[in-house]
C-alpha cells in the first residue's frame, strides 16, 4: 500500500428514536477514517499521481471497512460520501487528488453499484477539528431522504504533514424523512439521478 497510515478509526452510529418516535429498523451510518502522511506537505508538486493512487487504495479499504461495520451485504447499502482534511503544510489540491480521480471506482465496488456521484467535501484543519462527510443515495441523486451528513473527528488528527481521509456509508436514509421527492424504493439507479 502506498498510503503511510498512522491511524484507522471506524465508527458505527445507530438511531433508534427521534422526536419521541421509534425508528424501526434503526437508521445506521458507518464511517471509516484513515490518517495518512502527506507526501507533498510543505512543498509544491505539479504531479500528484501518488495521492491519486492513494485515493484508490483508500476507496477500497475504507469502503470495505464501512460495509463490514454495518454488517450488511454490499447490495444493502444505500448512501455514501467522502471527505478529506489536510493538515498544516498541505493544500486543498492534495485532498482533491485523493478524493476525485480514482477513489470512486473502488468505493462503488465496495458498496456494489453506485451509479450516482459520490458527495464530497474537503478542508484544511488541525487536530480534533470536525470533518463533515456529505451523504447521498448511491444510485439516485434525487432521493431526498438520503441527503444527509456524518461528522467525524479524530482527537489527534490531522497533524502537520498529515491528511485525514473519511468515507461514510449507510444502510438507510435520515430518520423520519418527510420532505417528499423520489423515495429509495422508487429509485431505478440507471442514470445516477433517478
Amino acid at each position: 500500500m502506498k498510503a503511510k497510515i498512522r491511524k484507522l478509526v471506524v465508527t458505527l452510529e445507530e438511531t433508534h428514536e427521534e422526536m419521541g418516535r421509534a425508528i424501526d429498523p434503526p437508521t445506521r451510518r458507518a464511517a471509516a477514517v484513515a490518517v495518512i502522511a502527506n507526501p507533498f506537505a510543505g512543498r509544491y508538486a505539479e504531479d500528484l499521481t501518488e495521492l491519486i493512487e492513494i485515493g484508490a487504495e483508500l476507496g477500497d479499504l475504507l469502503g470495505q471497512r464501512c460495509v463490514a461495520a454495518l454488517g450488511v451485504d454490499p447490495s444493502a447499502t444505500e448512501s455514501y460520501g467522502k471527505a478529506a482534511m489536510v493538515g498544516e503544510g498541505g493544500e486543498l489540491e492534495h485532498a482533491a487528488a485523493i478524493l476525485h480521480p480514482a477513489m470512486g471506482k473502488p468505493l462503488r465496488a465496495a458498496v456494489e453499484k453506485g451509479a450516482a456521484l459520490v458527495p464530497s467535501s474537503k478542508k484544511m484543519g488541525g487536530p480534533g477539528q470536525p470533518l463533515d462527510v456529505p451523504l447521498g443515495h448511491k444510485d439516485a441523486a434525487y432521493v431526498r431522504s438520503h441527503f444527509d451528513g456524518m461528522e467525524v473527528r479524530v482527537n489527534d488528527a490531522p497533524r502537520a504533514g498529515e491528511i485525514m481521509v473519511a468515507i461514510a456509508v449507510t444502510d438507510s436514509g435520515r430518520p423520519l424523512p418527510r420532505v417528499g421527492g423520489l423515495t429509495a424504493g422508487q429509485a431505478e439507479g440507471r442514470d445516477g439521478l433517478r
